[in-house]
């Protein structure tokens, strides 16, 4: 165990990553809590629009053809929250893939009342998994350590209280460090700080593990190499506002993901990197106006189709939800984007 992530100090600090982790998914988490989820607090390319559950239900069409029309085809959905985006995808299945398909929702809250009896709810993926596994702002999530460099150019461990108090513990060592040294390394300028993702590596790593074949996709705020924040990340959501990162158990602690170290830690081929309005528009969301002779031939398809542009332009615009990171990795097929 690092130095960053010991017990609980007497005086009430502790590494980020063992604070965020009791805030988020001990007893009494945030999202361990009842009530409406995560919708109630952040909003996510799942909340904005239907569009998106049917572009993960396209994906999962094009999983199932790579594979070959199996008889039994898996879809599980990280960080399923109160299950939107599979009860989403379920109703935008084809009939065919629909009778075949084994929807299992991961989440460590108690299942919602009132969901598709199909949807199995676990608080782990299943192993063996032949499908696509679709993971929306779920390494994000995952906590980890952050490190702060002190007035001697050392990267510390930043230890937090339970009211967002911080303070430099002991310098960063070990695998923590050798990751910094790789994926984030920090010049010798007092203030700066990194979020050490190696704990997103492993889980990352694991999720993809479950696939005997099939596709793994992250979809998350990401940061590459070469542009690292200088001063980290870190932040909280609570009731549809940004707001202080505090380990209180009373908001969403998130940090961007740094996904091209995530995409290199299971060292298999074919992962691809690449931004949500990219990959949206190769599975057929486009953001383009319907012509208006459809208002004189079809007034409620044009408002319709006009709905549906405005939908899917949030969902690709530039600055805001089509920033996001896309990593996907193949498992004994070719490349599922592809037409």
């Amino acid at each position: 165990m690092t130095a960053g992530t010991r017990g609980t100090a007497e005086d009430g600090f502790r590494g980020w990553r063992e604070a965020a982790r009791e805030a988020l998914y001990g007893p009494d988490g945030f999202y361990r809590r009842p009530g409406a989820g995560p919708a109630g607090h952040f909003r996510t390319s799942v909340h904005a629009s239907p569009l998106y559950a049917r572009a993960v239900a396209r994906l999962l069409g094009r999983v199932d053809e790579a594979l070959g029309r199996p008889p039994a085809l898996d879809f599980v959905d990280m960080a399923a929250g109160r299950g939107e985006l599979v009860t989403g995808v379920l109703g935008a299945l084809p009939a065919d893939v629909s009778a075949r398909v084994r929807p299992y929702a991961v989440e460590l809250a108690a299942r919602p009342p009132g969901l598709d009896d199909r949807i199995v709810w676990r608080d782990e993926p299943p192993e063996g998994v032949t499908g696509l596994l679709f993971a929306n702002e779920w390494l994000d999530n995952v906590p980890v350590d952050v490190a702060e460099v002190d007035a001697s150019g050392t990267p510390r461990y930043v230890r937090v209280r339970a009211d967002g108090a911080e303070r430099l513990g002991e310098p960063v060592a070990g695998p923590d460090a050798d990751w910094l040294d790789r994926w984030w390394p920090l010049p010798p300028e007092e203030g700066l700080r990194a979020e050490i993702g190696l704990p997103r590596d492993r889980a990352w790593t694991a999720a993809v593990g479950t696939l005997t074949r099939g596709a793994a996709v992250a979809v998350d705020y990401a940061h590459t190499a070469g542009a690292r924040p200088p001063f980290g990340t870190l932040t909280a959501f609570r009731e549809g506002r940004e707001t202080a990162p505090v380990p209180d158990g009373s908001r969403d602690l998130t940090a961007h993901v740094a996904l091209d170290a995530c995409a290199a830690a299971p060292a298999l081929p074919g992962a691809r990197l690449l931004p949500q309005r990219d990959a949206l528009r190769a599975l057929g969301v486009a953001g383009g106006r319907p012509p208006l002779s459809l208002a004189s031939s079809d007034p409620a398809g044009y408002v319709r189709a006009l709905a549906a542009a405005g939908e899917a332009a949030e969902l690709t615009a530039p600055g805001g939800l089509g920033d996001f990171g896309w990593l996907v990795q193949p498992v004994g097929v070719g490349d599922v984007l592809a037409a």
